[in-house]
């Protein structure tokens, strides 16, 4: 049977998922209702986190296919799927155009000498205009560099949630069976090498089940893998290790199937090698030079995990000690590739990644899982290159309503961006930055309040560049509760004018717990939990009606966005409270001296 593998890969939102869900419902192996995004977060978020393995068959050919993230911190799951691979579809918005995504994937796509298929998705958009992005994605693979070869790319277009495609926009078409064409005749079939020579295959993602342990997802670049069969495990320093390959899976659709061979150029799923890791080289022969290894781009950011230690610490979780934490990090890091933690402190950890949100998915998983800690703020991981201080820079490209183009461009100023273009289209415009990750933290925000809602921000990490200098980003302080108890409407009502609140009426606090922020920018304490002076007397003014502001409800990614260095979050089961790293205001003046 021949065998195409390929990856769909796409700036976030452009439907990457959308469409290989359209694929495996009309090759009949998709079930209604049943998505690639399977996880919890993913499907509460709309975003892809873990890369996922389908297969679908068509005209006799067996086509895998592996749907990759779109958010830029997740750039480390794209560049190990696409080593594995022989081609990808590059899915782009009509509307939207190329975006900093498409721009990450497809460069790490065209240095690897793959040849992509341009979908141009979602035409039936007011306001799509395939054309305009057509001639942009090219001008992105001219500037990219890519060969004659992959510049002459096919372009296919689409509806993915109508599952509809067409070779060109005037034909009529009721299915996805154009860009099924195009796959099987533009990609090479990858089971052309030898079935009966020794076993080569390398791992680009891992599985966890919970009877047969670690598994690894690998593609097989010659030979044949059975169950029972005895390999050795090489680095890619030729280090060798023996292991014994316990079970086979192959992929149907979005299932696994028990089968007792795979051969080459298929995606198995294998069980047995207890300590594999991605880009290792699993072969028969001990002699055999390994395949390239699998870079992984370096984290940028990094903060410190505590074990709770609040007066309200272990009420709400069932994981509360830094033994429990060590081990559930540990267990991260066997899929979690992108990640890096040091374990030497006996107290913390110190955890880097790629983005806030790569950390806050991780932070969400463990509270659902019943973990209770504390973190400190997010810091950029600085560098030291020839001789210069150096730290990680971001390309931002922000689309938003012409009216406040002006607020945007003021405040990234501030923070050390600097405007390399601008480009307008009817009333909306594309403004491109670059500066220091530094500045970013803490400003999705404030742009959210900038843009009253209608603007949209996307970054993707550059490279590291020059310490970029001071930068002063904080105008707010903090609002500090000098009391425990429940917090009373009467006293936020008269807090609220002094600031932002985190919490509403009847919420617990306790001493040291911040409450808000003040918009003057001191630091303030405050008693939430003051009611109103009851006497016999009546005055005038006493019984006005109590009008709230609603809270500005912290989430975990809220909540390493306002922080301050002296501060942690709290993150429990059910809540998520931002703390003073000392809680008494005689401690925070001591600390001061």
């Amino acid at each position: 049977m021949e065998i195409r593998n390929i990856a769909i890969i796409a700036h976030v939102d452009h439907g990457k998922t959308t469409l290989t869900d359209a694929l495996l419902k009309q090759t009949g192996v998709g079930e209604e209702g049943v998505s690639m995004d399977s996880n919890k977060l993913e499907l509460e978020r709309g975003i892809t986190i873990y890369a996922k393995n389908a297969s679908i068959p068509y005209k006799g050919t067996k086509i895998n296919i592996v749907d990759t993230p779109g958010h830029a911190d997740f750039g480390s799951e794209v560049e190990r799927v696409l080593r594995s691979i022989d081609s990808v579809l590059l899915v782009v918005d009509a509307q939207e155009g190329p975006m900093p995504q498409t721009r990450f994937v497809l460069k790490k796509s065209l240095e690897l000498g793959l040849k992509p298929i341009v979908v141009i998705n979602k035409i039936d958009k007011p306001a799509a205009d395939p054309a305009r992005c057509e001639e942009q994605v090219l001008e992105l693979f001219l500037e990219l560099g890519a060969n004659d070869a992959q510049a002459n790319f096919p372009v296919v277009y689409s509806i993915g949630r109508q599952g509809i495609a067409k070779k060109n926009l005037t034909d009529e078409s009721t299915d996805l069976t154009p860009l099924l064409d195009t796959i099987l005749a533009h990609i090479p079939s990858a089971s052309t090498a030898p079935t009966d020579a020794p076993l080569m295959l390398q791992p680009f993602n891992l599985a966890y089940d919970n009877f047969l342990g670690r598994m690894a997802v690998a593609r097989i670049y010659q030979g044949t893998v059975t169950s029972g069969l005895t390999v050795f495990i090489k680095k890619p320093n030729g280090e060798a290790r023996p292991g014994k390959i316990v079970k086979v899976f192959t992929f149907k659709g979005l299932k696994r199937e028990d089968t007792e061979s795979a051969s080459s150029g298929d995606i198995a799923l294998i069980a047995g090698l207890s300590d594999i890791f991605i880009g290792e080289t699993v072969t028969t022969d001990k002699d055999a030079t390994p395949l390239p290894a699998i870079a992984i781009d370096e984290p940028t950011i990094e903060l410190n995990f505590y074990p709770n230690s609040s007066p309200f610490a272990g009420k709400e979780g069932k994981f509360v000690t830094t033994r429990q934490i060590r081990d559930r990090l540990e267990r991260e890091l066997e899929v979690n590739v992108g990640l890096r933690v040091d374990f030497s402190a006996s107290d913390s950890f110190a955890v880097a990644g790629r983005g806030e949100l790569h950390i806050s998915i991780l932070l969400e998983n463990m509270r659902r899982e019943g973990f209770e800690l504390q973190v400190s703020q997010p810091k950029v991981i600085f560098h030291e290159i020839d001789g210069v201080k150096s730290e990680p820079f971001e390309e931002v490209i922000v689309d938003t309503p012409s009216e406040y183009q002006g607020a945007v461009i003021e405040r990234l100023g501030t923070r050390a961006f600097v405007m390399q273009n601008l480009t307008t289209h009817g009333n909306q415009v594309r403004l491109t930055f670059e500066g220091p990750t530094r500045g970013l933290l803490g400003y999705r925000n404030q742009f959210v309040i900038d843009t009253k809602g209608e603007g949209i921000l996307s970054s993707r990490f550059v490279g590291f560049k020059p310490y970029a200098g001071e930068i002063k980003k904080r105008n707010v302080g903090s609002m500090i509760s000098m009391t425990s108890g429940k917090a009373l409407g009467f006293s936020l009502w008269n807090l609220q004018d002094r600031g932002v609140l985190y919490i509403g009426p009847t919420t617990e606090v306790y001493e040291g717990m911040v409450v808000g922020n003040t918009s003057k920018g001191e630091e303030m304490t405050v008693n939430p939990t003051k009611g109103k002076q009851l006497t016999n007397m009546r005055a005038s003014g006493s019984d006005e009606a109590i009008n709230l502001v609603p809270p500005y409800t912290l989430t975990i990614e809220r909540g390493l966005e306002v922080m301050t260095e002296d501060e942690f979050l709290e993150i429990t089961p059910q809540s998520v409270r931002l703390r003073k790293q000392y809680l008494t205001e005689n401690d925070r003046i001591k600390s001061k001296r």
